[in-house]
């Protein structure tokens, strides 16, 4: 029981995130995007096993950012050195992993079309 009950918990974690995240909103708006223009070009088993990962890479550490930020704010609404150092390295590694997969997935698409 405790076991479906985790289950329960984390889809309400990602649920909460979705209302309360514009970023993530952003995120999961450029996956679906993805996803169509994947399904338009004819994407490989092997090119959406990799966007795949991606998408869900992001997504992750997205989800890990809004959380760290929950917990920094929970604890302090100063202005304090530390909660600032926490909440913007969370954030570079949103973007890190963003430009990763952007680059990626430029790799990954750019061959199905023909200029």
């Amino acid at each position: 029981m405790h076991r479906i009950l985790s289950f329960k918990y984390a889809f309400e974690g990602i649920a909460d995130a979705i209302k309360e995240e514009p970023n993530l909103k952003f995120h999961l708006v450029v996956a679906v995007v993805v996803i169509l223009v994947g399904f338009w070009v004819g994407l490989a088993k092997v090119d959406w096993i990799l966007v795949t990962i991606l998408i869900g890479l992001v997504i992750s550490v997205e989800l890990t950012n809004t959380a760290i930020e929950a917990v920094v704010n929970a604890f302090t609404d100063k202005e304090h050195p530390g909660a600032k150092l926490a909440k913007d390295i969370s954030a570079g590694a949103v973007l890190v992993t963003a430009i990763t997969a952007f680059i990626a997935g430029l790799m990954i698409f750019l061959p199905y079309f023909k200029f």
